[in-house]
């Protein structure tokens, strides 16, 4: 009878070839397919994206490589992927560009729900005008408290109330849009034992039970 350890130093197997070790970002490498109404312009240190509904820019690090295969087609490389920097900033950065280029064709819009009794919303001018940076609007809404929260709309949103319960916004940009669906959120953020609170989307909490004495 052949010992344990004997035997698996027998039944061992050792490979020649070298394992190749390549780091490579998924989303990094998929392209991003430009819509003929978009112009991309290149610079050192940005890329400007213009279409239907403005125009803005990505800013870029020096180890990109921008390629267009074809007329209709960006790709996104890196000089050195085994770099840990450029490997997390090709990712960022391709999507950074999506997001500007499906920005300025069709835009961003994110529903917000006011879930509880006596919540609601109405869209009304706002007294201070544009002084402020908004666009001359303000929400006013009902979350239980006390009083009234009133929140401006900045100038680069656009805002609409089909319902007392639901919002709707509007913005070319998808940070800042998400910037200020937050900003209404804080407000009245989703409590786990009613299910009552401000939900941006599909956002979905884990209701909790009451403990009881």
């Amino acid at each position: 009878m052949i010992p344990r350890a004997t035997l698996s130093k027998t039944l061992r197997h050792f490979s020649s070839s070298a394992r190749a070790c390549v780091h490579i970002s998924h989303i990094g490498k998929t392209p991003i397919p430009i819509p003929p109404n978009v112009t991309v312009t290149q610079s050192s240190t940005s890329l400007e994206v213009k279409g239907p509904l403005g125009s803005t820019s990505v800013p870029l690090e020096s180890y990109m490589k921008l390629a267009f295969p074809q007329e209709d087609v960006l790709t996104i490389a890196v000089e050195d992927a085994e770099v840990k920097k450029q490997r997390s900033m090709w990712g960022l950065t391709r999507t950074l560009i999506n997001n500007a280029v499906v920005g300025m064709t069709e835009g961003f819009t994110v529903p917000i729900y006011l879930v509880g009794v006596g919540y609601r919303a109405v869209l009304e001018d706002d007294p201070r005008g544009t002084t402020n940076g908004g666009n001359g609007q303000r929400l006013t809404m009902k979350l239980g408290h006390s009083h009234n929260v009133y929140v401006p709309i900045p100038a680069h949103i656009k805002a609409d109330v089909p319902s007392p319960t639901k919002i709707i916004l509007f913005c070319t940009d998808k940070h800042l849009l998400g910037l200020f669906a937050a900003s209404i959120r804080k407000w009245r953020p989703p409590e786990p034992y009613k299910g009552k609170g401000v939900f941006i989307g599909d956002e979905q909490i884990r209701i909790k039970s009451v403990k009881k004495k």
